[in-house]
């Protein structure tokens, strides 16, 4: 007779024995996994302290550990496969939930919340790596680009938020989705002459990687702007 070990899992110090640090997100999601007799069980349970390789699952039923368990982002639809690892245990030694490793990591799978969460703590390391280096060593043209791209994630961030808000409140969001459509059409603005100019000095060329489908899309885009303005073909 073979006695499985139960492994338990007090609560760990912040990045102890993981590959990557957790963050606190609350993510709905469906399990599926077989108990011992062959029957099939599903729950719908909440996912926190995510990271690309794992997390914490809160949840009422109890997958034998090693075993392994297929999770869904309800969200997403997304479905993942993820094996268990332990039990986690509170400190009065109440077990809170399930701590379980993907066997593909991702960093899409938690959802968008999670990806905010890591990117904004790359950012501030990333700022404190910049105030270190700001006596030089550092492209201007890209700095310049970093400093649009910010630009233009902190302009769409607050059009969402403004639209969420208008949205709970039941107020007109129509103005908000033409803010985002305007920004939209200045950034793919700024995006094109900046194109253009390494065009020019010869830094893009058809051996760059995406350039034909970047041909594709702007002839697209050219035919839909012909078709708006009703304009006729070039002399």
């Amino acid at each position: 007779m073979t006695t499985k070990k139960l492994v338990l899992e007090l609560p760990a110090a912040k990045g102890k024995n993981r590959r990557s640090d957790r963050y606190p997100v609350v993510v709905p999601v469906k399990v599926k996994w077989l108990e011992s007799s062959g029957a099939g069980v599903i729950e719908f349970a909440e996912a926190k302290e995510v990271n690309m390789h794992g997390g914490l699952i809160e949840m009422k039923g109890r997958p034998a550990i090693n075993s392994v368990i297929e999770i869904t982002n309800i969200s997403s639809t997304r479905t993942a496969s993820a094996q268990v690892l332990s039990q986690r245990l509170n400190h009065k030694g109440e077990v809170v939930g399930m701590a379980v490793e993907l066997l593909t990591p991702s960093e899409t799978f938690w959802g968008v919340t999670f990806r905010l969460k890591v990117a904004i703590d790359d950012l501030l390391k990333l700022e404190k790596d910049m105030k270190d280096a700001r006596s030089g060593g550092m492209d201007p043209r890209v700095l310049r680009e970093f400093r649009d791209a910010v630009d233009y994630v902190r302009k769409t961030a607050w059009a969402l938020q403004e639209l969420q808000e208008r949205q709970v409140h039941q107020r007109d969001t129509a103005t908000v989705r033409s803010l985002l459509t305007d920004e939209r059409v200045r950034r793919a603005t700024q995006l094109s002459k900046a194109l253009a100019f390494d065009l020019e000095s010869h830094e893009v060329s058809d051996v760059t990687p995406g350039t034909g489908e970047l041909f594709r899309a702007i002839e697209l885009l050219h035919q839909r702007l012909v078709s708006l303005f009703k304009l006729g073909p070039p002399e």
